[in-house]
């Protein structure tokens, strides 16, 4: 298969390892109510920071979890006007490309710049992402072909979904001799293609129209189970041809048109799920002398989803898009150039499909998606939550402004917006976890506690109600211990295991020193691990 390389890839494919883990700081929370210094429980968030140490923070808490991701990361179109700088040339990421790459860095295009930034950030989505999840990211021509590429060496060319097109109602600024750009793009993969829960599109007044028959279940339509056009013939597909059992008991066929043998539509399975939800329809008509069964399915229209095409030319344009912006914060300071339609970011929430889905965006700009989220769940009592991540100094001012306002409310008049409710937390980049080989005392113990935890268990921390203080908690029979005091070593001896009244199988013993023959702890079950050689590394 081709693969893409650049200069400075080989600096990169490992780095999101080497990204120090970095606690997040609660700054602040918000609901209806307002802001709040007191932490009101909302499991949405907006991080300050940057997005590639921000990722790393997330892991212990959400690797595997988030069902949908978009990304509307800069396009580098060579454009430094813009409010997110497009050409890779931040201060902070020029600063990083020296570090990670190194004096190989100088020689970089920009083209180069931006793969090595967006590598190691797709290695961490890639983690967080759901196994049923997927992943959307906006691009244009710039560099749709290498984001391809470099998706495929990390999702894997098998996960590819599709590539949608989306007419943007202005310039996007690739120009072509003659030819301009009026389109971006949305390149679509999941995490296990076999197993990704993305679905249709509600059906629309139209569609809805042809659901004119009615039961106990709802309004319906009725179509042939048999299979029509091609290989609907028995000898087509002698494998898949089979009878189902009629009401009377007795088996029955389908017949073509012409009196041939054809085939159904399901399998016995199949036939078994229709049967028992409801959806086999029979018919007794007369043939000759005697009577002949006529089989056919029931579709229900809440059942029913449309396909979902992948040329999106029915949504807003960034032109409204921009309006939007500027119409909810008309006073707010600083502005946003080229936000998404909201209208973008429901319609990928609403094909992830599912009302409790944790959706991702790390590169949240002005927060659309935040406000996508919100009106999805006041539209239909959904419960989804958003984690965004802004590394520049708006993310305050402008992204979570937004979010605030679209929250309680915005406008005067007849311009009004009826508030969305919901609420968030605001976060900032705390210490590391880690300077160089030792813990960094500055963190608190509670939040090394909840790291340990997560890399043994791999599941969210939730402090444990236990008699021993340094209790972790327990899985599959077996308890973990952090026996961590920052001011003294602390000490695995047998008048620490005399604190234990825990009961399991096996313990994990996390301390300074060892007292006790390895031998004697094996017999008992017991694990030592040395802090802080043995913690893992994410």
């Amino acid at each position: 298969m081709p693969t893409l390389e650049w200069i400075g890839k080989s600096k990169v494919i490992n780095h999101h390892q080497e990204v120090p883990y970095r606690v997040l700081e609660r700054r602040y929370s918000f609901d209806v109510a307002g802001r709040h210094d007191a932490d009101n429980g909302s499991e949405n968030m907006i991080i300050r920071g940057d997005n590639l140490e921000a990722l790393k923070a997330l892991l212990p808490r959400y690797e595997g979890r988030v069902k949908c991701i978009y990304i509307d990361p800069p396009y580098n179109t060579g454009n430094e006007g813009w409010v997110y700088n497009d050409n890779v040339n931040d201060p902070r990421i020029r600063k990083w490309l020296g570090e990670v790459v190194g004096r190989e860095g100088e020689d970089l295009t920009r083209h180069d710049k931006w793969l090595c930034m967006m590598y190691p950030r797709l290695k961490l989505l890639q983690k967080l992402l759901a196994d049923d999840g997927a992943i959307f990211i906006s691009i244009d021509d710039n560099e749709l072909f290498s984001l391809k590429y470099l998706c495929n060496d990390i999702f894997g060319a098998a996960n590819y979904i599709s590539t949608i097109t989306r007419p943007t109602g202005t310039h996007t600024g690739v120009v072509n001799r003659a030819i301009v750009g009026e389109s971006d793009y949305i390149l679509v993969f999941a995490k296990h293609l076999n197993s990704v829960g993305i679905d249709g599109l509600p059906l629309d007044e139209k569609d809805t129209k042809i659901y004119d028959m009615e039961d106990e279940f709802g309004r319906f339509l009725i179509r042939p189970l048999r299979r029509t056009g091609g290989e609907n013939r028995k000898e087509d597909r002698p494998n898949m041809f089979f009878p189902i059992e009629a009401p009377d008991g007795s088996l029955v066929y389908p017949i073509g048109p012409t009196g041939y043998e054809s085939r159904w539509i399901c399998n016995p399975d199949g036939y078994e799920y229709f049967k028992k939800e409801g959806r086999i329809f029979w018919k007794k008509v007369v043939d000759g002398d005697s009577f002949k069964w006529q089989v056919y399915q029931k579709f229900y229209l809440e059942d029913k989803k449309k396909a979902v095409t992948n040329l999106w030319d029915d949504l807003e344009g960034n032109k409204k898009a921009t309006r939007d912006v500027r119409d909810i914060l008309s006073d707010a300071s600083g502005s946003f150039d080229f936000p998404k339609p909201v209208q973008l970011i429901e319609r990928i929430v609403r094909i992830a499909n599912d009302p409790n889905a944790i959706i991702l965006d790390s590169f949240a700009g002005s927060g659309t998606t935040a406000h996508a989220v919100l009106n999805m769940n006041k539209a239909d009592g959904g419960n989804r939550k958003f984690i965004l991540v802004e590394m520049m100094d708006y993310a305050d001012s402008i992204t979570a402004e937004r979010v605030k306002r679209v929250i309680q409310g915005y406008g005067q008049g007849k311009n009004a917006v009826e508030g969305t409710g919901g609420d968030f937390s605001f976060y900032d980049l705390g210490e590391p976890l880690l300077i160089g080989e030792n813990l960094n005392e500055a963190v608190g113990a509670e939040k090394i506690r909840e790291y340990v935890w997560f890399m043994e268990t791999k599941r969210p921390y939730v402090p444990a109600e236990g008699l021993n203080p340094y209790y972790l908690g327990a899985v599959n029979s077996t308890a973990y211990y952090f026996y961590y005091e920052p001011q003294r070593v602390a000490v695995l001896d047998y008048d620490f295991l005399a604190t234990i009244p825990e009961r399991t199988e096996s313990a994990v013993i996390y301390a300074d020193r060892c007292s006790i023959d390895g031998d004697k702890l094996a017999r008992m079950g017991i694990v030592f691990k040395k802090i802080p050689r043995d913690i893992s590394r994410l």
